[in-house]
């Protein structure tokens, strides 16, 4: 039993030398068909992906990257939009409950109830709700007639002070210049006090044009001191 020198097999091509066991008249390669690692082919012969299976990949990772954008900027967009119609109601809310505390003749006050409504302390939107700001926060003062339900006092029949509207609901709850409700509505810049348009939900993503009315929000609550300072004749 002799081994054969050390020798590349001309059967073999570029696979490692093999050793070769004799035993009488038959000769075995030890390590012929033991498979080879990639790093131990020839720097020239390495395999390679050729350009079609290039292409074909970047081809099938655009069609996936697409679903996946489509379908995760979507989820956001949905939850946003959930987001802002439930603040929308909690805003209506929070400026009701400022309101019928506040001073309807003090314009800086009155300012202020719709910027802290918005959760602000300045002029400005509603976080992560472009673009309600505290110009879309729409304060009205309603009466109760005798005959029919809740409507908007007139302008020219608006109270002078919070102490003139309590003498005017003392003398007749149900005259055109006393206001028992204040309601609060998030409506359209510049629309009167009966039309109230819905305010347009704008998207996050401007490529994809994703719009819609948002559902009108409104919260009334009856009056309390509308900022009359206790004390005074009239006044609690």
């Amino acid at each position: 039993m002799t081994p054969l020198p050390r020798r590349r097999h001309p059967d073999l091509g570029n696979l490692m030398p093999a050793h070769y066991f004799c035993w009488r008249m038959l000769c075995v390669p030890t390590r012929a068909l033991r498979p080879t690692t990639p790093a131990s082919y020839p720097a020239g012969r390495r395999h390679r992906p050729s350009s079609t299976q290039r292409g074909v990949a970047a081809v099938e990772f655009s069609l996936v990257a697409i679903i996946f954008f489509v379908l995760f900027f979507g989820i956001v967009e949905v939850s946003r939009a959930m987001y802002v119609i439930n603040t929308l109601q909690e805003v209506t809310r929070r400026a009701a409950a400022l309101a019928v505390n506040t001073d309807f003749s003090d314009a800086t006050a009155m300012q202020s109830v719709r910027q802290r409504a918005l959760f602000r302390n300045s002029p400005g939107v509603l976080l992560f709700s472009e673009p309600v700001s505290d110009q879309h926060i729409r304060i009205d003062y309603l009466r109760i007639p005798a005959s029919t339900s809740s409507m908007p006092v007139a302008i020219t029949a608006m109270p002078d002070s919070p102490r003139t509207n309590r003498i005017n609901c003392t003398s007749n709850p149900n005259a055109t210049n006393c206001i028992r409700l204040v309601r609060v509505r998030v409506c359209m810049p510049g629309d009167d006090n009966e039309t109230c348009d819905a305010v347009s939900y704008r998207g996050l993503v401007r490529l994809i044009r994703f719009t819609f009315p948002l559902p009108l929000s409104t919260t009334i609550a009856p009056v309390e001191t509308l900022g009359m300072p206790p004390g005074l004749p009239g006044g609690p």
